[in-house]
This record gives C-alpha cells, structure tokens and sequence, in this order.
C-alpha cells in the first residue's frame, strides 16, 4: 500500500519538472520523448502534443497553483489552431491531441474554444470511419488496401467520440465509437488475451484479413505499450457501455498482462521478454495499465455498492475491485521507487526508461526514444498518481 506522503512526495517532484518545463517549453509542446532523457520543445504536429497539457491540467488539480492552469489554457489556441487548419490530423489519435488538452479545459475552465476544438476533433475522427469492416482507420490515405487497417490504440480515441456525443445529443459519435471497440475487440484480442498492434481488413470486403505489427518485436509477440492500451481500453469500453462481453474482455486482457511481468512489475518493452533479459523496458505501459486497473476498479466499486439485495455478488464484486486497485498500488509503487526521476541533473522528464519505438529484426517501425522518458507515460503517471490520492477524480477519457 502506497502511503498518503509518498504519493505526496513523487507528485511535488514532479510538480517541479513540469514547472520548469513551462518555462523552457515557452508555449510549445512537448517532443515525443527525451533524448539522452532530456526533453526538447516541439511544434504542435505530433500525435502526442495533447499529453503535455495534460500533465499541466493534472498538475492544476493537485496544486490548485495558477500557472498550470495559465500555462494549459493558453495551450488552447494552439489545439484550436490545428485542428481548424488541418495540422497533421489525418488519421485516428484525435482522443490523444484533444481530450487531455481541450475536452479537460472545457471540464476544468469552461473554455468555449477548447470544446470548440474538441468537437472539430471528433468531427475529424469521424472521417476515419471505414463501414465496410466498421473500423476507424488508423493511418494513411483512406482505403487503401495497404492502410485498411486499425490499431488497438484507438480504443483510447473512441472517448472522445462519447464526450462528443454526450455534448451534442448527437448519438452518432456513439454509434460509431460502439461499432469501431466491437471490431477491435473481435479481431485485435487473441483468444489468451495477448493483443495485436495492428489488425488488416480487406478493402473490398470488409472481412477479416490479418493481424500484424509496427512497433512489437514481431506479428505474434505482445507488444507491451499495445496490450496496455487494451488494459485500459477495454475498461473504458465497459464503462461507456456496460456490455458484460468487454468486462470479460478486460479480465483476459489483464491476466495476460500481469502473467508476463518481471519481479518489479514494468514490462520490457515487448512481453515476449521475460526476467533477465537485457531488451529495455517500457515503464510507460506500466503507467498506463496502472490507469485501467483503477479506472475498472472504480467502476466496479460504484456497481458492488448497488448490489445491496445480493450481499455475495457485491462482496465478489467489491473483491475485483480490490485486486485491481493493490495491482495498480503495486505498479506505481515499483514506478516510483525505481523508474522515477528524482534526481534534476538527470532529467527534466518524470519517469525514466520507457520506449517510444524499437527496432528488431521482424517489424518496420523507426527506432526513436528507446530508453527514454515518454510524455504519455509522465502524463499517465500523473495521472495514475491523481487516480490515487483521490479516488472520486473526474476522469477526462
């Protein structure tokens, strides 16, 4: 059990990270990853610009300090800027750029230009629909035979069309959110749970082709950021949804996870390494799965609490719970004991040793940030750091 003051301790270190950043970033975002474990400014085009303010938005709610919140807000324009100019938006990561930047501006600040871009965000992934097959494709010019395919990434990305449904009371966004998750969760979850990166569909039509890799050490191996993304994925699938199928989902995808860890609970970078190996980690899918293990653990705390007329299937359910949460205690943990900065002249990251993308001798990914800090594992860090020192936080997925 992480103690009240330790989670204090790791979450003011990074107070302190992100604070300078602000300063050196001057407006900016953050670059994907370190090198040599320090960040670089970077133009709002990447994929992962939304996580950056996302840590200022988390670092906001547990500081209540003025110039996170100032630093965030003035990010907005930017967002806006990019998706209303068609920046490096044509493909799915819509959620990743606009939900931790803008849909949590407009839940924290009321900031009409962040809903406004969240909005044209959900709009864009809409355009990523393939209805022959029912998927939002990931990349490139759509349909393509080479491009028909979709990633179990975008489980993450189908929030926002739900955030732009219930904002609207348009049930399209829904609609299409539902059918892409029933897709992924046919054919991107094998059979013992392990995942898929990435998952083909023929172009003519629309049936099942084959699953595949870009960032895995190879096609059948289980790429550790990829089977984290369906930890927390499948999680929030149930939770906008309740369909029981995806909590049986998210319970093979979990076991299969934690069956492949080492001793300190932070995977290498694919699974397919196990204890001793020398391959790097990915402390960033530990981040992330952290996040889904709390995220369900909540959600099935708020269904065993209703389960007054069945004292054993609430007390089964509040049990889940429990195991879910001392798994995700366990992880942060070792994360902040052993992965954590603590040290400035080391980095101005937050959590060392994660994996962008590693080269081997199977996929067809560009080798970058291997060894590094990640911004999507410092802002799921924090934001599994938020989960826990207050249970009753308001998610922005």
């Amino acid at each position: 059990m992480i103690s009240h003051s330790e989670l204090d301790t790791a979450f003011q270190y990074a107070l302190k990270q992100v604070k300078k950043n602000i300063a050196l970033f001057k407006g900016r975002c953050q670059n994907h990853t370190s090198v040599n474990n320090f960040y670089e400014p970077c133009d709002n085009n990447q994929w992962t610009c939304g996580f950056w303010p996302g840590q200022l938005w988390l670092c906001y709610e547990y500081s209540k300090e003025k110039i996170f919140i100032d630093a965030a807000g003035h990010l907005v324009e930017s967002f806006l800027h990019r998706i209303e100019n068609k920046i490096e938006v044509d493909h799915h990561d819509m959620g990743f750029l606009y939900t931790p930047s803008c849909t949590a501006s407009w839940m924290l600040s009321n900031n009409t230009d962040a809903k406004k871009a969240a909005l044209l965000a959900s709009d864009q992934l809409l355009l990523r629909f393939q209805p022959k097959g029912g998927f939002l494709q990931a990349w490139g010019e759509m349909g393509k035979k080479e491009n028909y395919r979709f990633i179990i990434d975008c489980l993450m990305n189908t929030p926002l069309l739900f955030w732009a449904a219930e904002e609207t009371g348009r049930s399209n966004y829904a609609d299409i959110a539902v059918t892409h998750i029933e897709t992924c969760m046919k054919y991107s979850i094998r059979e013992d749970g392990s995942t898929y990166h990435t998952f083909f569909m023929d172009s003519e039509t629309g049936l099942p082709s084959h699953g595949a890799t870009c960032q895995g050490y190879k096609d059948d191996s289980f790429w550790a950021r990829g089977q984290a993304w369906a930890v927390y994925g499948t999680a929030l699938a149930y939770r906008y949804t309740k369909n029981p199928a995806y909590l049986e989902k998210f319970k093979k995808v979990v076991s299969f996870y934690e069956s492949k860890l080492p001793e300190d609970f932070i995977p290498y970078w694919d699974m397919i390494f196990t204890e001793g190996n020398t391959e790097p980690r990915d402390s960033s899918s530990a981040a992330i799965v952290s996040c889904g293990l709390l995220e369900m653990a909540s959600i099935l705390e708020q269904e065993g609490r209703t389960l007054l007329d069945d004292p054993g299937d609430a007390k089964k359910v509040l049990n889940e719970a429990d195991r879910y949460k001392a798994s995700a205690q366990r992880m942060v943990e070792s994360l902040i004991k052993n992965y954590a900065v603590k040290d400035e002249d080391v980095s101005n990251g937050i959590v060392l040793h994660g994996t962008y993308s590693k080269k081997s001798p199977y996929n067809t990914c560009t080798p970058e940030g291997v060894d590094e800090c990640t911004t999507w594992g410092d802002y799921f860090y924090l934001e599994a750091l938020t989960r826990l020192d207050n249970p009753e936080w308001k998610s922005y997925w």
